[in-house]
Parts: structure tokens; sequence; C-alpha cells
């Protein structure tokens, strides 16, 4: 009688162990937090603290690594978080050279990543990448329309020698075409570069109508200071990469009255009432702000906060269907992300399918200026 009641006890054990663990909810987090692009990551890692810790009565870690603005460490990064830590979702990077490396492998592991970068990636990769950041052409076509609006006939370009500046040199080609605005001058600098005095006197020498940085963080801000300094006075527009407090420090003086384009959390409170993403970006802010202190928003804040919605809409459903840390789960939050619809965030709404894995509403954009080393709406 023991015998069988030991035996059985034994295979119940057994039966009890060789059951599937239901796993927490795992996401990874890939950031430039050391490098060139460290003001960027810095800013974008903030909201992470912000959002949720679980999904119902299930727990979601987040596992944080540095890219150090590195392609070859985002894929050791994103390897590791899905080889070792098995997470579901990936939410990062900030540098598109870092996002088009990292969407071999989970295009390759079957793994959904939301890029806080604007990466766009071919057909035969799209399935498992997303993105919450608008196109550079949405952008830039934003103070391209400002240039006209102001008479703006020529404009230089002096940008990163990168594919970053590279596709804002694309967008800015495209945007003035169709504007009838003319670039007169090209110039390239790179990302740790300490002067850009040769560049800034070959612009001067064509004497453009307008200046645009394609920059991002606080490098961009060097341009700007080197033609102010060599005494250009006409107006200089700048990406929207470079909306951070950095930036404004480090330039001071000499970035006043740039113009650039940003997601609308940047200036929440100076928004019209009718803008669809006010209330969700004073929400957002309310939020960072009461975690980092007064003044301590960016949109790059933002857009790891919109692609936490992202997911968190995607997770809600898929959780329905499938366990965390499972093939089903991952394939069922990429479904779920592919039929997301007007979703409303703090730096944008988004409306993805299968052909658009972005989605981002162009109308939420809107172009701010910097006065007495602040943001300010202009419209």
């Amino acid at each position: 009688m023991k015998t069988t009641f030991k035996t059985k006890l034994a295979a119940l054990a057994l039966t009890v162990a060789a059951a599937p663990a239901f796993a927490d909810i795992n996401i990874g987090v890939v950031f430039s937090l050391t490098g060139p692009a460290a003001s960027l990551g810095a800013e974008t890692k903030k909201a992470i603290a912000l959002m949720p810790t679980s999904l119902g009565s299930e727990k979601i870690n987040y596992i944080v690594l540095d890219d150090g603005t590195d392609p070859t460490n985002a894929v050791k990064n994103t390897r590791k978080l899905i080889g070792e830590n098995g997470v579901d979702a990936i939410i990062g990077p900030n540098l598109i050279t870092n996002g088009v490396a990292m969407a071999d492998v989970v295009n390759e592991k079957s793994t959904p990543m939301i890029s806080i970068a604007p990466i766009d990636v071919g057909a035969d990769k799209r399935k498992w990448v997303y993105r919450v950041e608008p196109s550079a052409e949405v952008m830039v076509g934003r103070v391209v329309a400002d240039m006209k609006k102001n008479g703006v006939k020529t404009v230089g370009f002096i940008g990163f020698s990168d594919s970053w500046g590279e596709l804002l040199l694309k967008a800015l080609t495209t945007t003035t075409e169709a504007a009838g605005i003319k670039i007169v001058a090209t110039e390239r600098f790179g990302r740790t570069d300490t002067s850009v005095t040769a560049q800034a006197l070959k612009v001067q020498m064509v004497k453009p109508d307008a200046v645009f940085v394609g920059g991002s963080g606080t490098p961009a801000a060097l341009p700007q200071t080197t033609l102010r300094e060599r005494g250009y006075k006409g107006p200089i527009y700048q990406s929207h990469a470079v909306a951070n407090k950095e930036f404004l420090r480090l330039g001071g003086k000499s970035v006043e009255g740039a113009r650039l384009p940003v997601a609308p959390v940047l200036v929440a409170e100076q928004l019209p009432d009718s803008h669809p993403n006010k209330q969700a970006g004073l929400a957002f802010l309310k939020k960072l702000e009461a975690e980092y202190g007064p003044d301590s928003r960016s949109t790059f804040a933002g857009a790891s906060w919109d692609a936490s919605l992202l997911l968190q809409n995607a997770m809600s459903k898929a959780i329905k269907t499938a366990k965390p840390g499972t093939q089903g789960f991952r394939d069922a939050i990429r479904a779920e992300l592919e039929k997301t619809s007007k979703l409303v965030g703090a730096n944008g709404t988004y409306t993805m399918s299968a052909t658009d894995h972005g989605g981002y509403d162009p109308s939420a954009v809107v172009l701010i200026e910097v006065r007495n080393g602040a943001w300010k709406l202009v419209d």
C-alpha cells in the first residue's frame, strides 16, 4: 500500500514538474546609453520607469541593454535578449543604423520589434519590424513648407556623413523639389568632429536663403554655432532629432531662432485644444515630470512611451490566445500590432496595416523654434 502511494506521489510530482510554468512577460530594450548618441538614448530611456509592470495578473520585466552607439553591439544585444532572456518583444533602438542591423535578427528569430528610430526596411524584413517615429520625409517636409511660406528659394545642407544624414538629405531633396526650392550646397561632417569651419565657409560662399542642418543630438549644434560665429544671418532649420535639453544647453545663444519639426508632446501645453494628441501628451508629461522633475520632457521619451502603448494594446489581446514566453505569444503580438487602429499617443496617432508598420498620422507634427533657450510653438 505504501509503495503504491509513493509511486503515485512520485508520478504526480513528475507531472507537475513537466507542466510548463506561466512565464512573466519579458520586454527587451536596446538604447544608445554611451557613445555619440548617448544624449538621445538617455532621453529615450526615461519612459521605461513609467511603463506598466503588469498586464492583468502577469508581471512585465524590462531588460535594458546599452548598444554604445554601435550596430555590432546592437546586434549582440538583440541576440542575447532573444536567446538568453527569451523576450517576447523588443523596444528600440534609437539609431537607424542600429535598427537596420537589428531587423535582420528579429526577422530570423521571429520576435516583434518596435523601433524608436525611423527605420525603413524592405518588404522581406517588414514582418517583425514596426516603428513609432514618423518618416524623415514627413518631418523634413514640415520645415520645407515653412521655408516656402517665408519665401526661401535656396537652401544649403550640412549633415552627418552617415545613414541619418543621408536619409535627411534624401528627404530634403524630395520635399524641396516639390516646393520649388533649390539645394545649392551639400556638406557633410562626422558625429564626433570638433570643427565644421570648412563646411560652413563653403555653404556661406553660395549665400543660401536658409540652411538645414541634418544631424541629431548635441553634435547638430556645431554647424549652427559655426555659421553664426562666421556671420551667417539667414534662418537655420534643424531636424527633429535635436529636440532635447542638451542641444539647448550646448548651443546656447547660437541656436536661438532655430526651427524644427517635432512630435507634439514637447510643447503639449502650447497646443490648441483641438490638437488630437494634446490630452495624451499632457498626461504623459505629468508622469514624466513627477519622476524626473520639471523640464525633463523630450520627444524621445514620448516615442518610447508610445512604443509601450502600442505593445500594451497588442499584448492585451495576444495574451487571450497564447502564453508569454512562447512563439505563439510573439506571433500574436505581431499580428495585433498590425491591426492597430487610431491609437492616440503622446507623440502621435498610429494606424498600421500589413503594408504600413509605421502608421504615423502626419497631422500630429508641429513646428517649433528656440526662443530664450526654450521650445516655443510656431505652428
